[in-house]
């Protein structure tokens, strides 16, 4: 356990569109996804919604896999893989609904009067879609279906259903794991009712366009990459800093060990520096030392 300086370091996107059935959540996923990318070739659509994604074809030569018949989260997980596997860019994800659609007809369909421990066996599998979203390497836009929302209220001693706005066909909350989710109205004009990245929060809604990718993607280009790290290590001149910085990108440890180690043999043999010894169980050796332990227990 360690406190670390915060740093944004570069990201891929992770976002949602949210809309009733004919607001252009598919065609804005993909306007976004070719304003990132500039490559409809790198785009991939896992449709659900029975071959809606082929309508936009016009656009250009973009990817579809269907996926019908059962919507599991295993069955998303397994389409998002096969994409990872053919080196595809962005997922666009239409929609992620019939998941929670899928989930909420196995729950009802349990053995057991006990609901609430039913829920032990849902939400471990809707959890790990949302992770397996989370944790792709590829940029991810998800779609969801709204529907009428609807709260109880109490008039004249009577309670009486009153419309509240639309609420997205998923769990509650997964709104929070997105960075960037949009509100698509019946006129096709978007607003974000969240935005981590700051872009777009607060502003008037409008139309989606490519230029809207190319925003969200100089946005997620403008962290720390992993070339910027090689160069903090090349121009490292002391070992305190040289172990500081190693201790900073843990999950890169992978790719700049060797340049971590390098560094440090080169350091090593700088006539003017000398290392500090430290005691460690009685026995002295180098903090030096710290990286190449550090490096070799990340391996098992």
């Amino acid at each position: 356990m360690e406190l670390r300086i915060s740093e944004r370091k570069q990201a891929k996107i992770k976002m949602a569109l949210e809309g009733s059935s004919g607001s252009g959540k598919t065609y804005s996923a993909l306007l976004i996804a070719y304003g990132i990318c500039n490559n409809w070739h790198k785009i991939a659509v896992i449709d659900t919604e029975s071959g809606s994604a082929d309508l936009y074809a016009h656009l250009g030569s973009y990817n579809v896999l269907n996926l019908s018949v059962q919507f599991s989260p295993e069955r998303y997980i397994q389409a998002i893989e096969l994409c990872e596997k053919n080196n595809i860019e962005i997922i666009i994800i239409d929609s992620i609904s019939h998941c929670w659609d899928f989930l909420l007809d196995f729950h009802a369909n349990l053995t057991g009067a006990n609901s609430f421990a039913n829920w032990g066996k849902v939400t471990p599998r809707q959890n790990a879609f949302v992770q397996k979203i989370l944790n792709s390497p590829c940029h991810v836009i998800a779609t969801m279906r709204t529907k009428q929302d609807y709260v109880l209220n109490e008039k004249n001693g009577k309670l009486v259903p009153e419309k509240v706005g639309l609420k997205p066909i998923q769990r509650d909350g997964l709104d929070y794991e997105f960075t960037i989710v949009f509100d698509i109205s019946s006129n096709h004009r978007a607003v974000a009712s969240k935005d981590r990245t700051g872009l777009f929060i607060g502003k008037p809604e409008f139309l989606i366009t490519p230029d809207t990718g190319k925003q969200i993607l100089d946005w997620c280009n403008s962290g720390t990459t992993i070339g910027d790290v090689k160069l903090q290590i090349q121009n490292c001149n002391e070992m305190e800093n040289l172990i500081r910085l190693f201790k900073l990108y843990p999950q890169w440890y992978s790719m700049l060990e060797q340049d971590f180690i390098t560094r440090k043999q080169q350091l090593q043999n700088i006539s003017s520096f000398t290392p500090t010894n430290i005691q460690s169980n009685g026995t002295p050796y180098s903090e030096s030392n710290n990286i190449t332990i550090a490096c070799n227990h990340h391996k098992t």
